[in-house]
């Protein structure tokens, strides 16, 4: 299920605030903030990426946008001398996040 059903469906429940809630808001926040800048969010270096992105996604470069709650927005640009278009490609909690990448808790 989406996260834009997800909180269609609590809002019908009379739920006025939750987490998928807060992660939906930020996420649209993020996007707004991508379209007038694509390069809003932290550069991911070229020996960091998954392979994950890589092979499934032909991503050649990898930016990360923090949401609210410790998630985190996967994204890559591409573009030309006319158009600069960000794709995301993950929306993941911190924990998946560090699994990803290949962090570990100290």
């Amino acid at each position: 299920m989406k996260l834009n059903e997800i909180v269609g469906e609590e809002i019908k429940r009379g739920i006025k605030k939750s987490e998928n809630q807060i992660l939906l808001k930020s996420s649209k926040r993020a996007i707004d903030i991508l379209k007038s800048n694509p390069f809003a969010g932290t550069h991911v270096k070229k020996s960091l990426m998954p392979e994950k992105y890589i092979k499934n996604y032909d991503a050649s470069n990898l930016w990360k946008f923090d949401l609210s709650n410790f998630w985190r927005m996967i994204y890559t640009v591409k573009g030309n001398d006319i158009e600069i278009i960000s794709f995301i490609l993950d929306i993941v909690d911190h924990n998946t996040y560090n699994k990803i990448f290949g962090y570990r808790k100290k």
